[in-house]
């Protein structure tokens, strides 16, 4: 068969793609597996691509795919982003392992190392503001890989994902790794209308098969039926008869099922009631060669009480050369602590604790503590770590079994079952591949647990992706000034956001095209030979209406005399009225009763549809009314451009963009040294939980700082109205509860001090430090010299000691 020049060049760049992905395969030392090797294929063929899969499937080999691909040409870069700085900073540490630290940088907003290498990682929000300030570091950009991409739904950060999606230029291949979602093909279908050639490879497939278990008193038992004389996800009969019994009847036999003979070791330890208690619930699982585990514990108090308990009881799970080991590994990494430090860090009990194989992981750690955590427990060291949830977002610590404590958590204001997702991901982590031949989830029985519930949760592996992309100031100045108002508000009418409204739209438009056929058949049916029908139904209803208002009470005398004669008045006009005296009036009537009720739910669906469409847009419009109103930005003739306090918003991002910016202008800061400046920042950033109430206003710094925060309040006040006026949601007063510690520190004092101002752990101490640091930074480039002078001299300040220690923390 003789082929033409186009076919032969298909065949042969088809044999070049199938090649490079057979040395990339080659080069990992394992097989591919098909939703793999379907993902690098289509990369090689030049097309974006969207990969959804379980946790532990193994989809940043696609990634890394494409990193591979950029390195094949001698000038093409490629950026890695993730949502947290733990997961840049542990992908950063492996890339280099494999490119050499020649080839490879790191971008976290605190963080500079090697930006102009071929390969960056960095966090989304870092390349959002490389894309709004027309970066050179994104010339030669061949691929952007967008870890963890459902991060979208974030209420919060979410719309970074969408605005990096939108922005990347055309050229741009993007590589998503997502979650399993259940709309993965919607997503999809948005990133090819936004993008162009996208695939979207959807895998449900765990590598490593899960087994999944209720933990009651000393008994395992499991989830599913295993008996294999019914369907896969038929509830254990023996868990619905217990449930039944309020937990009073278990069996003397453990179940048996594909560990049968490992699971025969339980034995009971406390009589026929009572919970084992943490340790005991370790035991069993040393006994039965369930280690190493994570147990998810829904407190940061919780994990750590965990730890202590397991110490209390004398557990030991480390050997003599494991202990010295992990004695070596801490001292290396720790090694920069002040010696000062470490007893209010709680060094000593920590190293305790880890020499025995135990530890707890919460936001509230040192970050230094946490990345210690992590690689001991990847280098198999520690064989239990109690953690909150944050640990099951991204971060590579898969163990063999994953216990449950318990199925709902605080959510900040109430009690709340997790979410089958929440559950998939927590689930996730069970199962090491290459390691484990099946991963094990561990759910402790409670009181009015209910297993129907348990087995619906863990057998919907998927929850939707929803977009919570909102136009802010920062981005309306930004895109503004390269796109103008009229191209903005088309760009912005391109989110995923205004994709699933449209959507929404099409599907509710339908509800009511079919709605219509079914008024008017209902009209007809309701047709009277003597007169309007239609007219007669509305007084009958008025009447209806009338009279339960009236049986309701609550009227004063004056009130229910008015009702009475509009009663008497409508009831006049019905008898007067020609249809009153038809013989089929109650059928008719019957018919026009259908008929209101599916008008007003016709005219609900039309509101929402009015609502929908275009909503992204009209938001735009009011975040444009305000800035326009505050002389961000200016009518002129050739359309609205920004004046320079719209120059100063585009290099301020963040919740309160326009507050800072707004403070900027009207000088509000002019007067503070560094540690006022710091605590203003503090006030700025601080999102306080419910416990954590404004700091008492006699213990906050005095002198330039009281002036500034007052009149800090006062434009935030003010901002409020206008944003109130032009019905956009407005923003929470501004929270002084770490301001005095912030100042505290940056004057100089210990840790020790600071700690006890804030009353709060040292990892979120840092947390919020590096936070302020991110947004002095932003002013040392938004502000006039003067306190973009102060504010480095801030940051110089800030950071130091636990806030400065280790590169990537």
């Amino acid at each position: 068969m003789t082929l033409s020049p186009a076919e032969r060049y298909e065949r042969s760049r088809q044999q070049r793609a199938g090649s490079r992905v057979a040395e990339f395969a080659g080069r990992l030392g394992f097989d591919l597996d098909p939703f793999q090797r379907a993902a690098c294929a289509t990369l090689d063929e030049g097309r974006s691509v969207l990969v959804a899969a379980p946790t532990g499937a193994g989809k940043t080999i696609v990634a890394e795919f494409a990193v591979h691909l950029a390195m094949l040409d001698t000038r093409a870069k490629v950026f890695y982003t993730a949502p947290m700085k733990a997961l840049s900073n542990q992908k950063f540490q492996e890339l280099q392992a494999v490119y050499g630290a020649s080839e490879v940088g790191l971008l976290t907003g605190d963080t500079n190392v090697n930006s102009s290498a071929r390969i960056v990682v960095m966090t989304t929000e870092v390349l959002r503001n490389m894309l709004y300030a027309g970066s050179p570091l994104l010339e030669d950009l061949a691929f952007v890989v967008m870890d963890e991409v459902h991060y979208l739904a974030d209420r919060f950060r979410g719309a970074v994902w969408e605005e990096v999606i939108i922005h990347l230029p055309e050229e741009v291949r993007l590589v998503s790794l997502s979650a399993t979602v259940s709309n993965a093909e919607e997503f999809g279908d948005w990133l090819q209308a936004v993008r162009g050639d996208t695939d979207v490879i959807v895998s449900e497939e765990r590598p490593v098969p899960l087994e999944q278990h209720v933990l009651v008193r000393s008994k395992m038992l499991d989830l599913f039926d295993s008996s294999g004389r019914a369907a896969t996800h038929r509830v254990n009969p023996e868990l619905v008869r217990l449930a039944q019994a309020g937990g009073r009847s278990l069996q003397g036999r453990s179940s048996r099922g594909r560990r049968g003979s490992d699971r025969g070791r339980w034995h009971a330890q406390r009589g026929a009631t009572g919970r084992l208690d943490r340790s005991e619930v370790i035991q069993q699982l040393h006994d039965t060669h369930l280690l190493p585990a994570i147990v998810f514990i829904f407190s940061r108090a919780g994990c750590d009480q965990a730890v202590r308990q397991v110490l209390r009881s004398g557990l030991r799970l480390t050997n003599a050369s494991e202990r010295e080991e992990i004695r070596e590994v801490v001292e290396e990494r720790c090694r920069t602590l002040r010696d000062e430090d470490l007893a209010v860090l709680g060094y000593y009990e920590w190293l305790e604790g880890l020499q025995r194989g135990v530890a707890s992981h919460h936001a509230g750690m040192l970050p230094a503590f946490k990345e210690v955590v992590e690689d001991l427990f990847q280098q198999k060291l520690l064989k239990v770590v109690f953690a909150t949830e944050t640990l099951a977002l991204g971060i590579n610590m898969p163990a063999r079994t994953v216990v449950l404590e318990k199925l709902e958590k605080f959510n900040g204001e109430a009690r709340v079952p997790i979410t089958p997702g929440e559950y998939t991901q927590l689930t996730g982590r069970a199962g090491r591949r290459g390691i484990d031949v099946e991963g094990h989830s561990v759910i402790q029985w409670a009181d009015g647990l209910d297993p129907q519930a348990v087995a619906s949760l863990a057998s919907r592996r998927s929850y939707p992706l929803n977009s919570s992309f909102r136009p802010t100031y920062n981005m309306a100045v930004n895109l503004i000034d390269r796109f103008g108002r009229e191209r903005t508000r088309e760009i912005l009418e391109s989110s995923f956001a205004q994709f699933q409204a449209d959507r929404a739209v099409v599907d509710l438009a339908r509800t009511v095209r079919k709605q219509e056929e079914s008024l008017a058949g209902y009209a007809e049916a309701m047709e009277c030979h003597l007169g309007d029908f239609a007219e007669y139904a509305r007084i009958r209803r008025d009447i209806s209406d009338l009279e339960r208002k009236n049986s309701r009470g609550g009227s004063s005398h004056a009130q229910r005399e008015q009702i009475q004669r509009e009663l008497g008045d409508l009831r006049k006009q019905m008898r007067r009225h020609p249809c009153h005296g038809c013989a089929d009036r109650e059928a008719h009537s019957r018919w026009a009763e259908r008929w209101w009720r599916l008008h007003r739910e016709n005219q609900k669906l039309t509101g929402q549809i009015r609502t929908r469409t275009g909503a992204i847009g009209k938001v735009f419009d009011r975040v444009t009314d305000v800035l326009l109103e505050l002389d961000y930005v200016r009518e002129t003739a050739a359309g609205v451009a920004l004046t320079a306090a719209g120059r100063s918003l585009r290099r301020i991002y963040g919740e309160r963009d326009l507050l800072v910016a707004e403070s900027l202008r009207r000088g509000l800061w002019r007067q503070l040294d560094a540690p006022s400046l710091a605590a203003i920042a503090a006030a700025i950033v601080y999102e306080p939980r419910r416990d954590l109430i404004d700091a008492d206003e006699r213990m906050l710094p005095r002198g330039a700082f009281r002036l500034a925060l007052d009149r800090t309040r006062d434009a935030w006040s003010e901002l409020d109205d206008i944003e109130r006026e032009h019905r956009l949601s407005g923003s929470e007063p501004l929270a002084t509860a770490l301001c005095t510690a912030m100042h505290a520190w940056t004057r100089g004092d210990s840790l020790g001090q600071v700690l006890e101002i804030a009353d709060m752990a040292a990892g979120d101490f840092v947390r919020w430090a590096k936070q302020v640091i991110d947004l002095l930074d932003q002013l040392g480039t938004a502000a006039d010299p003067e306190i973009g002078g102060t504010a480095r001299r801030a940051i110089d300040a800030i950071r130091r000691g636990v806030v400065a220690d280790g590169t990537f923390a």
